[in-house]
């Protein structure tokens, strides 16, 4: 194989890098290096993926509060419109085959699918009130469906670009390569939400393929998310550490591992409905077991990260989109820490819940706060045309 040549270390403050030194890919479609970098990037739907998040931790904590759940809808309905937009946007301009061919853009092509389904699962937790029961598992089916049909696509597409077109150098293995490559966090995001809807599929085939489905995915991406965090922690080791706008995305490890503890507690909960007696209590010890395992490791790249975070904070930590990045993390290590205090019942993993969930809702407001003035500036600058630089 050809030695890589893309250098994507680092990402600008703006969230996306200058086209000179953005790295070279073979046969890049035309205009990769022009309008599309100056336009609406993927990594955007990491804020509906955040705020999303945020809705739905609240829905499974372990403990509940007086006006969390109101206030949840009204933040899962907010992320479901800020969806929306990004959506139309993001198809209007017509810049997928742009994004794909660019060997950093390419890495959020998972983004979308995982906003879809985070949305997804919060219309099924939140969205009754709302809509009706009916019309919330109606939309919960849709948002699914085509998250996790997207989720897989780009898990297995971009891969193959990267070893097809796009050069890295071997020090290129940063934390976005988390997002869709190899297949790593929307197959495990599928599993999690998808067990949601295993009860509520017709009994028989299809609910027996959906949660087969779900595991299958499960494992496909825990195994690829071992693999690139390898990568990573020798990048990490053998490289210089990142730093500026990169730093975020280390968090997005945490995210992926916390993942596959909330999708091994969910799919316990969905297993008995649908396998015999052993498979039931096998799921039981493997989301107790498994879970704890996984979140051990979780933990220490939780540490991992914030060191890292500090240390580029004491530095002086610019905004960019990418600050996105820490917000769903966390809200996987709240909804992680949920499933297993829910199996255990201990006190540590309940309380431990709530304390993410604070650290969760003050990162949020940070972010969201921060993204605001960063899009007002955009907009002035810009004298009322959109043009947003990709994350």
């Amino acid at each position: 194989m050809a030695p890589h040549t893309s250098t994507t270390q680092a990402v600008p403050p703006e969230g996306g890098p200058d086209p000179s030194t953005s790295g070279r890919a073979r046969a890049r479609p035309a205009g990769a290096d022009g309008a599309g970098r100056r336009r609406l990037g993927p990594g955007w739907f990491a804020a509906v993926m955040g705020t999303g998040i945020v809705a739905v931790a609240a829905a499974t904590l372990p403990r509940a509060f007086p006006g969390l759940r109101a206030t949840a809808t009204v933040v899962w309905a907010a992320a479901g419109l800020l969806l929306i937009v990004l959506a139309a946007r993001y198809l209007g301009q017509r810049t997928l085959r742009v994004h794909a061919g660019d060997p950093l853009l390419a890495q959020f092509l998972g983004a979308p699918p995982m906003a879809l389904l985070t949305v997804g699962a919060g219309t099924l937790l939140l969205g009754p009130r709302l809509l009706g029961e009916r019309a919330a598992l109606d939309v919960d089916w849709v948002l699914w469906s085509v998250g996790t049909v997207l989720g897989l696509a780009s898990a297995c597409a971009v891969p193959c670009l990267m070893v097809t077109r796009h050069r890295f150098t071997p020090d290129a293995a940063s934390g976005g390569w988390l997002l869709p490559v190899v297949p790593v966090v929307p197959p495990i995001v599928s599993a999690a939400t998808g067990a949601l809807l295993v009860p509520r599929a017709p009994a028989g085939q299809p609910r027996l393929a959906l949660l087969l489905g779900c595991y299958a995915m499960l494992g496909l991406g825990l195994v690829a998310v071992l693999l690139v965090l390898a990568m990573v922690y020798s990048r990490l080791v053998h490289h210089e550490a990142p730093s500026g706008a990169t730093v975020p995305t280390v968090w997005i490890g945490v995210g992926a591992l916390d993942q596959a503890v909330t999708a091994l507690g969910a799919l316990a909960k969905a297993t008995p409905s649908t396998l015999p007696a052993p498979y039931g209590r096998g799921s039981a010890v493997a989301a107790l077991l498994g879970g704890l395992g996984i979140w051990g490791f979780a933990m220490l790249w939780l540490v991992l990260a914030t060191a890292l975070t500090v240390r580029e904070v004491r530095r002086g930590l610019p905004f960019a989109p990418t600050w996105w990045s820490f917000i769903f993390p966390l809200g996987a290590c709240v909804t992680g820490t949920s499933a297993l205090a829910a199996r255990t019942g201990s006190q540590p993993f309940v309380w431990g819940a709530v304390a993410l969930y604070a650290l969760l809702v003050a990162a949020w407001a940070v972010v969201a706060w921060h993204s605001l003035r960063h899009a007002a500036g955009q907009w002035r600058r810009t004298g009322g045309r959109a043009t947003h630089k990709p994350s």
